[in-house]
């Protein structure tokens, strides 16, 4: 059934409620509790069928073999690591993978023994329950607000934007073309262009958009994807133009952990301060609570 057709059946099923009967419904349909689990749940199915989608288009680590900086990065780090993109993966997903030989959540300690020790998995993307959670309980009410994601990469944040927040503006600021046009694809299908633009484009060329953006989310985007020197260049082109008083800035990991590595000294203090996050917020038995702990909020001063 598509709109057309169940605005129709609506105007049908009021014409057959009993007149004294309209107004009660009609509150109902304004503030009921149950109303909302269900908006919840189709919101929430709405990504999933993204999700799915996507899944179709990618391999199964949803890298490109153009993200060698990536890979490298990956195979410095202390354990072996592997990616797992948590848009398109959920644990019962993981498990599927696992159980048909494409993925493994383990490695050889020895070779051909039954030494094993658990791989280190990194995500570039929110979880849907991640995007939930930073939507719902991490950052208030967006309406009228631009948001700016740098490094957009799939699409997750700014899907998860316009089901789960009333944010006038979502911008994604991606470089590579082929995931721009993942996203565009997306965009497309799911008729969402009128809130979402996907900008093909370097975070360094856009100072503009960053002086006039609201909400400023940052996942997991350097890291991975440059060198410590081009890491602090970018950083210091973000401080030096996100400086709107009051604008919010989301980041994962943490400022600390994020520039610990960097020459914090070539790194302007005072930006911003870290405001508090609750996240003893039940999300479902799936919710990986020390992903949400990843999640830290801050606000431009």
């Amino acid at each position: 059934m598509n709109f057309t057709e169940a605005k129709r059946e609506i105007k049908q099923l009021l014409i057959r409620v009993k007149p004294h009967d309209v107004s009660s419904l009609l509150t109902w349909l304004q503030g009921s509790d149950e109303l909302d689990e269900f908006l919840s749940n189709n919101k929430t199915k709405i990504l999933q069928n993204i999700s799915e989608d996507l899944r179709g288009s990618l391999p199964p680590d949803a890298m490109l073999s153009s993200e060698s900086t990536a890979y490298n990065k990956m195979k410095q780090c202390s354990r072996p690591t592997v990616h797992v993109d948590g848009f398109l993966y959920d644990e019962d997903q993981v498990d599927v993978l696992c159980e048909e030989g494409t993925m493994s959540r383990s490695y050889c300690l020895t070779c051909g023994s039954y030494r094993t020790a658990p791989l280190d998995f990194i995500s570039h993307s929110f979880s849907i329950s991640e995007l939930r959670f930073l939507f719902e309980n991490v950052l208030p009410d967006l309406s009228g607000r631009l948001l700016v994601d740098v490094g957009s990469r799939l699409g997750a944040v700014l899907y998860g934007g316009h089901v789960f927040s009333s944010a006038s503006q979502l911008v994604g600021l991606e470089i590579s073309e082929e995931f721009v046009k993942l996203q565009n694809n997306i965009l497309q299908k799911y008729k969402l262009t009128d809130r979402i633009q996907v900008l093909h484009t370097d975070v360094l060329l856009q100072n503009v958009l960053l002086q006039k953006a609201d909400v400023l989310i940052m996942n997991n985007v350097f890291e991975f994807f440059m060198e410590p020197s081009d890491q602090v260049r970018a950083w210091r082109f973000i401080m030096d133009n996100f400086r709107k008083k009051g604008s919010l800035l989301v980041s994962v990991p943490g400022l600390q952990e994020s520039l610990n590595g960097l020459q914090q000294e070539a790194l302007p203090p005072g930006w911003v301060e870290e405001l508090p996050v609750d996240y003893e917020v039940y999300l479902g038995r799936d919710t990986d609570q020390d992903a949400l702990r990843q999640i830290h909020l801050y606000r431009v001063i």
